[in-house]
């Protein structure tokens, strides 16, 4: 992985375009939808750059850029037509630790901006190293008409309700359960409805866990599409063996990892109401299936 994902908090980031035409156009358009404070240096500035000053959004200075100006700064984007001056300009940010990024110049770029989808406190970034950013275009312009528009205000509910959530559910495993039922009921709408799919997810019952069972010989690949939700909820791997990064990618990334176990001690987890996961070879698994006449077990093509 050459780019990491993060996100970074923009209160009080200090940010500097060089350049406003219509490529540091479109980059301030993301920028000023955050708490950053973004200043612009430019000779020849494009009128949707002017209506940011004219709101007083950001601070321009209509001349030419000096090597003086890469300091103090958090985040730089250099957007000039000057490929000479941005490479210039990128290594005196590097030098001073300044992470910057030169549009269409990778090699200089210390960061890579995503493509993203802005729902409010729901942000997704994607990414593809800058290989084909057509491509995460397309990706975004599938999730945008997939996501609501009412999902901002939802997650905006979500967090007024967090602290009382965890006043009346102390128990992590009960909360989880509380917002998975809450999401069930509810699922991605804003209405008149929600408030009541909140309060009634408070009457949940502890069900017990999932067992999903997978043998050594079946490629995470070849996983159903329908396994994924339930590999998503589990808490507990237990595998004796080493489990295929492949595999791990498809779990949640807070799941704990035991390699020693017993069958007393999955019942207890499943009792518990925490959803399991047992990888190993198929005899082992095959044995499970007939211990445990719930349990899924995942194979290609179905479970």
């Amino acid at each position: 992985m050459q780019y990491f994902p993060l996100f970074v908090d923009t209160q009080s980031l200090r940010v500097l375009i060089i350049g406003a035409g219509d490529v540091a156009s479109r980059k301030l358009d993301l920028l000023c939808r955050t708490e950053a404070n973004i200043d612009v240096i430019a000779v020849d500035v494009c009128q949707d750059t002017l209506n940011y000053v004219n709101q007083d959004r950001i601070t321009l200075a209509q001349r030419p850029v000096n090597d003086s100006d890469i300091t103090g700064y958090d985040l730089i984007y250099l957007c000039t037509a000057d490929k000479q001056l941005n490479e210039r300009l990128a290594t005196i940010a590097k030098e001073q630790g300044i992470w910057v990024n030169v549009v269409d110049n990778p090699k200089f770029c210390r960061f890579i901006t995503p493509s993203i989808v802005d729902r409010g406190r729901l942000q997704i970034a994607i990414s593809t190293a800058g290989a084909s950013p057509v491509y995460a275009r397309e990706l975004r312009a599938r999730l945008e008409s997939w996501l609501p528009q009412s999902i901002s205000p939802l997650f905006d509910f979500i967090a007024q309700h967090r602290h009382e959530v965890q006043k009346r559910l102390p128990v992590f495993q009960h909360r989880r359960r509380f917002w998975e039922l809450f999401f069930q009921r509810n699922a991605e709408r804003f209405d008149d409805d929600t408030q009541s799919h909140y309060e009634a997810s408070f009457s949940l019952q502890m069900s017990r866990g999932e067992l999903l069972l997978i043998d050594s010989s079946t490629p995470a690949d070849l996983l159903p599409l329908g396994a994924m939700p339930y590999l998503q909820k589990i808490e507990v791997t237990y595998s004796k063996l080493r489990v295929p990064i492949e595999l791990n990618e498809l779990l949640r990334r807070d799941a704990n990892f035991r390699s020693s176990f017993d069958e007393h001690t999955i019942e207890q987890q499943l009792v518990a109401g925490e959803s399991c996961l047992v990888y190993g070879d198929k005899v082992d698994i095959l044995r499970l299936t007939e211990q445990f006449p719930d349990a899924r077990y995942l194979r290609p093509g179905g479970f």
